[in-house]
């Protein structure tokens, strides 16, 4: 009974302690706005339709001879579609942040110069890319 007895208490105090060092904890702000932007990101590129009709939707279509990785639609969309949307919409994020890292060499201006040369050709790839999906999908026939 004692020994029972004792297990609980030091239960007790170790869920004690480790409920305060969860409670008091602070996550890093990197991790927290990487899980955030994260997020937004999978939001944004269809992340949740992409698991809720997942069943319903191939990853690619096979018709004509072919397989299409994008569905000839604006109504609809494919799990490869979404993905690729999902990578496009990271890379335009890269880019800013980019642009935002080349703020901090003020005394380097070469250094800032290709590091805002390289985020702005990152976010202007990915809305061109965006865009031309778009345009493709408005004007494709079968």
């Amino acid at each position: 009974m004692v020994r029972i007895k004792r297990k609980l208490t030091s239960l007790s105090y170790y869920l004690q302690k480790f409920y305060r060092k969860v409670s008091t904890a602070k996550p890093s702000l990197l991790i927290t706005s990487a899980i955030f932007i994260g997020f937004a990101i999978f939001l944004l590129g269809g992340g949740i339709f992409s698991v809720l009709e997942s069943v319903k939707y191939p990853v690619a279509l096979y018709t004509g001879g072919r397989f299409l990785f994008f569905y000839p639609s604006l109504n609809e969309q494919i799990i490869s579609e979404s993905v690729f949307v999902m990578v496009l919409y990271g890379l335009a994020v890269l880019g800013l942040l980019v642009v935002y890292q080349s703020t901090k060499y003020v005394y380097k201006p070469r250094q800032a110069y290709l590091m805002l040369l390289l985020g702005v050709s990152l976010f202007f790839i990915a809305y061109g890319l965006i865009e031309y999906l778009i345009t493709s999908k408005l004007t494709f026939r079968f």
